[in-house]
């Protein structure tokens, strides 16, 4: 397989400037389990390990190789494996904290072009949601496409739309079925040769169908929703590359139960343009948009041209970044602690 045919443009070829390549080839991670990965190579799929180098440098998770990564391998004679010794910069990535206290990244996918962030149009529809995944996505680099499942099922389509609009200025939104295949049109000029698209929603919204549909065959388990509140259960398990017909590379994730957010300050404004368009005229610049006077967003808000429930949103994705940023700079000042102490005895030893 030509490595062009799954993503690997100049971007990527310039980086290989810096390496002696001698014995050295690129391939892309197409799974991940745990410490080891799937690689597509030219030539065949290996099975590989980061090298102890890589590993002794690799700051924290986001030095390690992601799903969807471009890496610099070399094939251990005879065998279908491979050591990775390094992961060349990425042009995209989407990132969120990793689940639990630790406050580390996780990368979901890895030089994406496009996201389709996919979502349902049953009762399970969340907008507050839908902010959270696009906040992610414009901090992304990569660009992001609303795609609403199961319009089969929906009785109300143009008052869903209309709500998913009022989170999403600027983001095409995709209404489809895949049952009856009704809006499948909409999907395909975004399905390019070469091209990487992530599938990121929840469990249960529609992504394994939709990969099996763009396949043409079922590379995935279908679940149903439960009756009892419209939530899907979960059936894509890990994160994978999968090859379209057309050459389209796409990522299909499992669904995430916990989004929390991740180095998104730029992804603020895109995501949130409305509100801090409108403080932009606030009497003061220092405006909270709570019960200071003149303040230009509650006035939006009195007249019915922003919902509340979005200016509490925005609030709470602030608090998250700031809490986020403090963690951050705590983790960052321990590490930079260890590293001095690290270097100081090894100093000590070199003396004696």
């Amino acid at each position: 397989m030509n490595k062009e045919k799954f993503g690997f443009i100049e971007f990527f070829q310039s980086q290989l400037q810096s390496f002696d390549m001698e014995g050295l080839e690129v391939g892309r991670v197409a799974l991940e389990h745990k410490r080891s990965y799937r690689v597509w190579t030219e030539n065949e799929e290996l099975l590989c390990e980061v090298s102890g180098k890589l590993g002794y440098t690799a700051q924290g998770r986001e030095d390690y190789p992601a799903v969807g990564d471009w890496v610099v391998l070399k094939r251990m004679p005879g065998e279908q494996k491979g050591i990775i010794h390094a992961v060349l910069n990425r042009k995209s990535k989407f990132s969120r904290k990793m689940a639990g206290l630790s406050t580390e990244e996780q990368i979901v996918a890895a030089n994406v072009d496009t996201i389709f962030l996919v979502n349902s149009l049953n009762e399970d529809l969340n907008l507050r949601r839908i902010e959270r995944y696009l906040l992610l996505s414009w901090e992304s680099g990569a660009n992001p496409v609303i795609v609403l499942t199961k319009a089969d099922l929906c009785d109300d389509m143009e008052v869903k739309l209309a709500a998913v609009e009022t989170v999403a200025m600027g983001v095409p939104i995709v209404p489809i079925s895949v049952l009856n295949e009704g809006g499948m049109d909409a999907i395909y000029p975004y399905l390019l040769p070469g091209h990487t698209i992530a599938l990121l929603g929840s469990s249960g919204v529609g992504k394994s169908t939709l990969t099996n549909y763009l396949l043409g065959h079922e590379k995935q388990k279908v679940q149903d929703i439960r009756s009892d509140d419209a939530r899907g259960r979960h059936t894509t398990t890990h994160r994978e590359l999968v090859l379209l017909p057309n050459e389209t590379v796409l990522i299909d994730t499992p669904g995430m139960r916990e989004l929390q957010l991740w180095e998104s300050e730029n992804g603020i404004a895109g995501s949130f343009a409305d509100i801090e368009g409108y403080a932009e005229d606030c009497k003061f610049r220092d405006c909270t948009h709570h019960k200071e006077p003149g303040c230009a967003v509650k006035e939006k808000i009195r007249e019915g041209l922003l919902e509340e429930s979005r200016l509490t949103s925005y609030k709470k994705l602030l608090r998250e970044l700031a809490y986020l940023e403090r963690k951050q700079d705590s983790r960052a000042q321990a590490a930079e602690k260890k590293q001095w102490k690290n270097i100081s005895k090894s100093m000590k030893q070199q003396q004696k």
